[in-house]
């Protein structure tokens, strides 16, 4: 039965619209542990939009459930991840300027630097995932990294603008999805999934978790977050 990873950057993004210290990530993170979720999801980034260390030290010492950083490999992001020791670090690429993150790490032509992020990322305790698109040859560059963990881009699939457009995306995330588990990799999912999408990709039963944030945040102006989650996390299973 698949795991929910719920993603509370956006609670941070509302705090800093006001430069305020409400809403406080950490209060929502434990209304998402209430609801159900299974691990807790956070993006540091390398401008610090939204997120910032103290959140996650807040978070390190007070939620009940798992820590999974999203960070880029940038050496301030790594040593913040090897001082507060989230349970998992999944690395990401990132630009300055994006909304949101537009695509997968790059495992192919970054292999040095992520190689060294992850080693000492390893030995501060903290498993790594990679952030990938489903493509074979960062599948098979992960695995040559000895890297055990990745989670699917599932943007193109979320995006998608026909029938035809969606089922050949979710095609192509069920064939690298099974192409990375016969390698030994475990795989999650996650990124523009929401309550309308995420039925089809759920039904594969191929992910070990999928890492959800956005669209619950939206949902849970209108329904409050508790319920936001619950729905969600009803939809995984």
């Amino acid at each position: 039965m698949a795991r929910l990873g719920v993603n509370i950057d956006h609670i941070a993004t509302l705090r800093e619209a006001r430069k305020t210290q409400a809403p406080l990530p950490l209060q929502g993170a434990f209304i998402c542990e209430k609801a159900g979720a299974d691990s807790i999801v956070a993006h540091l980034r390398e401008d610090r939009r939204h997120i910032k260390e103290k959140d996650l030290i807040l978070l390190r010492n007070n939620i009940r459930t798992r820590l999974n950083l999203e960070m880029s490999t940038a050496k301030d992001v790594v040593s913040v991840a090897c001082k507060v020791r989230p349970d998992r670090a999944t690395l990401v690429p990132e630009k300055r300027r994006e909304l949101t993150t537009e695509g997968g790490l790059d495992v192919v032509s970054n292999s040095a630097r992520i190689k060294e992020v992850s080693r000492k990322l390893s030995k501060n305790g903290i498993e790594v995932s990679l952030f990938i698109d489903p493509d074979k040859r960062q599948i098979d560059r992960t695995a040559m990294l000895g890297i055990g963990v990745i989670e699917l881009h599932t943007g193109r699939y979320a995006n998608a603008r026909s029938a035809q457009e969606r089922k050949r995306n979710l095609t192509q995330i069920s064939q690298a999805a099974v192409y990375a588990r016969n390698k030994g990799i475990r795989v999650s999912a996650g990124h523009g999934l929401d309550y309308r999408n995420i039925a089809a990709i759920a039904a594969l039963k191929m992910f070990e978790e999928f890492n959800i944030g956005y669209s619950i945040i939206c949902y849970a102006l209108f329904v409050g977050l508790e319920q936001a989650v619950r729905k969600m996390k009803s939809l995984v299973r």
